[in-house]
């Protein structure tokens, strides 16, 4: 049996998967496309729900997405006016009323420290004890002198009286003998009694005398003793207290109340009187002397105000008044001297201080504007009025208008403008970096800007 021809057979298989191919292919470009196309669709639909969503949110808020109006933000105020004050300034140290420099009246060594440096202390407030051994046994030696002078004294004063009592006795015994020797020497001359019997008086008579006499020698004596005695004894006290004087200087106080300054020693040092223990200041009132050029004489008076401030600085420490003007001028620097005082009871400023005073010698009505208000161009100042230009229907924002001024001096945080502006203009203080003559402003007034409708 011949083989059969398989050829003929294979030509309808390819054939026919061929077809199954491209049918296959077809197939799947058709899905893509339809892939794609529902892709397509599902992007159209949420761009749509995406820009209904956004219409709506708009709707309920018409704020969003509309631009702010045009203009610089800026910070404005009113011109008004306030007093000018002019005065010239100078440079001083402050100086207190009442300042001690305690050092110790004798020698010892410092046992305790009652108070620290920078300490306030009334008058009378311990500050420092020094050792008072030898201090205190010479008050006891003194004390005790004082017992045996009193002592002395007393018994001075009991012997005079026992002589004085003892010369009564010799004066009464006197005057017996004087009536016996009368009525003795008128019996003899009688012839009643013997001669001999008168001379026994007569010696009686001197012998009687003769006590008299020593007993006043003794109450001479007597009153001597006293005297001296006295004396020792006022001696003793004057030496006790001055003991007990010496005893007290060994505990040093405040001879006037103020603030304790630097306190160089330390306990157990041995101080002499030339060392210094320390310093008590008197805050509470400061002067400052000021030489006052002779040319500024005529304005220069008593009340004048002076304001105080820290050196190179506008701000204001406290105001003092001029409380002496010297009457004679300076030769070599051709001023007068006048001193100016400051109240200081809440002790903001100190002894030694360096300050800026300024002596006001005249006030009066004009105007002052911030720093901060001040622009220069080419060294000349100006200021940015802030002009409301006049349209009918609405209100216009605010114009920026460069304006030159002419300005005084610095006075705190403010310049005095002697010409430019007057009261009542608005007046740009702020946010002036930017903007330019002409330009629409915003008006910072600390809440969030609104734009218009």
């Amino acid at each position: 049996m011949e083989p059969s021809d398989t050829s003929n057979l294979q030509e309808p298989v390819e054939s026919q998967i061929a077809v199954a191919e491209r049918s296959l292919k077809s197939t799947q470009v058709s899905l893509r496309q339809q892939k794609r196309r529902r892709w397509l669709i599902a992007g159209v639909v949420l761009a749509g729900a995406g820009v209904a969503v956004w219409r709506l949110f708009l709707s309920g808020n018409p704020q969003i997405g509309q631009q702010p109006p045009p203009g610089v933000l800026v910070k404005v105020q009113k011109v008004q006016s306030g007093p000018l004050k002019q005065g010239s300034r100078f440079l001083g140290t402050l100086e207190a009323k009442q300042g001690v420099v305690l050092r110790p009246e004798s020698e010892g060594r410092v046992t305790q420290i009652f108070v620290s440096s920078g300490a306030t202390v009334k008058k009378g407030q311990p500050i420092l004890q020094l050792s008072p051994d030898k201090t205190q046994a010479d008050f006891g030696a003194a004390v005790a002198n004082v017992n045996v002078a009193t002592a002395a004294s007393s018994n001075a004063q009991a012997q005079l009286r026992a002589v004085e009592a003892e010369r009564k006795r010799v004066v009464a015994e006197l005057d017996l003998q004087n009536t016996e020797f009368s009525r003795t020497e008128k019996l003899v001359k009688q012839g009643a009694l013997a001669k001999q019997v008168l001379d026994q008086v007569r010696r009686d008579r001197a012998a009687a005398q003769a006590s008299l006499r020593a007993i006043d020698e003794q109450i001479r004596a007597a009153q001597a003793s006293l005297s001296q005695s006295r004396a020792s004894l006022a001696q003793a006290k004057a030496n006790a207290l001055s003991a007990r004087e010496d005893l007290q200087e060994t505990r040093i106080t405040a001879p006037i109340a103020g603030i304790v300054g630097d306190i160089p020693i330390k306990l157990g040092s041995y101080v002499t009187t030339a060392d210094t223990l320390t310093t008590i200041i008197q805050n509470k009132n400061l002067e400052l002397n000021l030489n006052i050029p002779i040319e500024e004489r005529e304005q220069l008076a008593l009340g004048l105000p002076v304001e105080l401030s820290p050196a190179q600085s506008q701000t204001i420490l406290t105001t003092g008044r001029i409380s002496f003007v010297s009457p004679t001028v300076n030769n070599e620097s051709q001023s007068v001297l006048a001193k100016a005082s400051f109240p200081n009871p809440q002790g903001k400023l100190r002894d030694g201080q360096r300050v800026e005073a300024k002596v006001i010698w005249q006030t009066r009505p004009g105007i002052l504007v911030p720093t901060t208000a001040i622009s220069r161009i080419g060294g000349k100042p100006f200021i940015f009025v802030a002009d409301q230009p006049q349209q009918q229907g609405k209100v216009p924002p605010m114009v920026a208008r460069q304006q030159p001024v002419e300005l005084g001096s610095i006075q705190g945080n403010d310049y005095q403008v002697l010409k430019g502006i007057k009261t009542g203009e608005t007046i740009v203080v702020s946010g002036l970096q930017n903007l330019k003559n002409g330009d629409s402003l915003l008006v910072d007034t600390g809440k969030p800007q609104t734009p218009s409708q």
